[in-house]
């Protein structure tokens, strides 16, 4: 479907469509995975590694000339079975232990971060000042979220309140599920905060005059609670809880 308009066509597959991501995940598995392990990972010197997600991955390698190297012959493999790489979103970065160092050797900033599943992985120490990859929500995706939420209670702050809140306590819930991980809890506060001004803002629209004040709005919530994200003792994955 293009502009409401339907066209027939037998390349492809579907998007949105069940057996698009099962296709993919067997094309790239002979295209990319068995090719990356049997024939590049071969041929380095250094350390390499590859971690895909249907049509999404990252490259690791331990030097910089190998990555290079095999950005290039990329290239070449996958125009072979036919496919091309998002060159606005593929990037050769310094990314790891060293990546600091060598930053401010040649007088730049803080390493360069990427994007990855919905969270951007940017470089970070532990408490006990070791290095250790840390990752936060992608501000592109929590914008998109907000709007989409903007745009549903737009058109429906009218419903009732129960459905209102129903929906968003679910759509907070599997938000919490995937992006509630460690380091990126107050990023997930900050989201759920949002959520709760756009509650705000839309809800005071259902007549003209305004029927909440942060006050009123506070008790509202007490009687139809949103859940709220927490880690537990002992454990780098965390959990909601109404």
């Amino acid at each position: 479907m293009e502009e409401g308009k339907k066209y027939k066509t037998d390349n492809g597959t579907p998007q949105g469509g069940v057996i698009s991501p099962v296709l993919a995940n067997v094309y790239l598995h002979y295209v990319l995975d068995l090719w990356f392990e049997k024939s590049v990972k071969k041929q380095c010197e250094g350390q390499a590694y590859l971690v895909r997600y249907a049509d999404d991955f990252v490259c690791c390698f331990q030097f910089k000339n190998e990555a290079q190297e095999f950005f290039q012959s990329l290239k070449l493999r996958l125009r072979k079975f036919n496919l091309e790489i998002a060159e606005d979103k593929t990037k050769i970065i310094p990314f790891g232990r060293l990546a600091e160092k060598l930053g401010k050797h040649q007088g730049n900033g803080k390493p360069e971060t990427f994007e990855f599943l919905g969270f951007t992985h940017y470089c970070g120490k532990s408490k006990q000042g070791k290095f250790r990859v840390k990752r936060k929500s992608s501000r592109k995706k929590v914008q998109s979220k907000l709007k989409e939420s903007k745009e549903w209670l737009k058109k429906n702050r009218n419903n009732n309140i129960h459905i209102i809140m129903d929906r968003f306590k679910r759509s907070l819930i599997g938000y919490f599920n995937y992006y509630c991980i460690t380091d990126n809890i107050p990023n997930v506060n900050i989201f759920k905060a949002k959520i709760e001004n756009l509650l705000f803002k839309w809800l005071n629209r259902r007549s003209q005059r305004k029927s909440f004040k942060w006050e009123k709005f506070r008790l509202f919530l007490d009687k139809f609670p949103l859940p709220s994200p927490r880690i537990p003792n002992g454990s780098n994955r965390s959990y909601w809880y109404s």
